[in-house]
């Protein structure tokens, strides 16, 4: 009898583990974002990386951030280089270039301080994790700056849609970073109180 209650307690076990796929694990957190379609979609080829591990999924989220605001920054770039660009889109493309640089390095920032957290536990977690939070949510202020230089019916045009739309999609993809990196905090601190 006993045997028998342990095999069914291993069945159940590797049933639970099973439904519980890296992939499912992405799904179920992505639903505490604001964009969770975008969120699963970013992510889901990290599965094999993030497994079921928030701290992996934070730092994913947080690379793939990084990675769209440098490409963002570099498009804008190309952008200035245009032909036949009016001298206010320039402007505006130029701020939004440093706009996006200054997120670049505050995602950098936040990549590298979350790599700390690994073994930091109590204060030293805390304070690991409060610079990442500042961070992110500075990085995402960056990139809502951007977008403000191409406010106004006089930056309509071709270079304001591509740029709101590249930097629209940064700004989702780092608040759903922000999202996760807050609920990884959260859950840490209410296993470690």
């Amino acid at each position: 009898m006993a045997k028998l209650v342990l095999f069914l307690t291993l069945l159940s076990f590797a049933l639970c583990m099973a439904a519980t796929s890296p992939t499912d694990f992405i799904k179920a957190s992505c639903k505490a974002t604001r964009y969770p379609e975008l969120c699963v979609e970013c992510l889901s080829g990290y599965a094999g990386v993030i497994q079921r591990d928030e701290r992996r999924l934070a730092h994913s989220a947080l690379s793939v951030s990084l990675a769209r605001a440098s490409s963002a920054a570099a498009f804008a770039t190309k952008l200035t280089k245009v032909r036949g660009i009016k001298p206010r889109e320039y402007q505006a493309a130029k701020d939004c270039i440093e706009n996006m640089g200054d997120s670049v390095d505050r995602l950098s920032q936040s990549v590298r301080e979350l790599g700390h957290t690994g073994r930091a536990v109590g204060r030293d977690f805390l304070w690991h994790m409060s610079n990442v939070q500042t961070w992110v949510s500075a990085a995402l202020t960056d990139e809502s700056t951007c977008l403000d230089g191409f406010a106004g019916h006089l930056m309509d045009g071709n270079v304001k849609a591509a740029i709101k739309r590249r930097i629209t999609n940064v700004a989702q993809v780092t608040s759903n970073a922000l999202a996760l990196v807050n609920r990884f905090a959260s859950r840490h601190r209410a296993r470690n109180p």
